[in-house]
């Protein structure tokens, strides 16, 4: 079941997958102050393990140790029992990043963290 708090939607559940333990304390933090249900990765290949269950969207970091996002993300896409979007957490800005992460990716969300519009994107990506 899931209702509307301020604009967010509770219940949904969304994978974070990020190995510095700030931010993944930042993002889990504004996620389920909003409202959301979040479990936690910190590398790749526990993300992909994690993808057996059925989340509503997945959120990315691209360098991660044991296997990068690049990598994981099509793992992490065919394992999930139900499709959901793959978005990037990620600090890249070189010319070319943005055309690497959205070949596996399905859109990014830039680092640092804004934590004023941080849920407002992340909203975006699940509707």
């Amino acid at each position: 079941m899931t209702y509307s708090v301020r604009g967010t939607v509770v219940g949904k559940r969304i994978l974070v997958v990020e190995d510095d333990p700030q931010n993944l304390y930042l993002v889990t933090y504004l996620l389920e102050h909003a409202g959301f249900e979040v479990i936690p990765a910190t590398d790749g290949e526990q993300a992909v393990e994690l993808a057996v269950q059925p989340f509503d969207l997945v959120l990315l970091d691209m360098l991660l140790p044991r296997m990068s996002g690049h990598e994981a993300a099509p793992l992490i896409r065919a394992a999930l029992p139900e499709p959901c979007r793959i978005i990037a957490l990620t600090a890249y800005s070189m010319k070319g990043d943005r055309e690497q992460i959205l070949a596996v990716c399905d859109g990014y969300i830039a680092k640092p963290i804004d934590p004023e519009s941080f849920i407002g994107s992340v909203e975006e990506q699940i509707s």
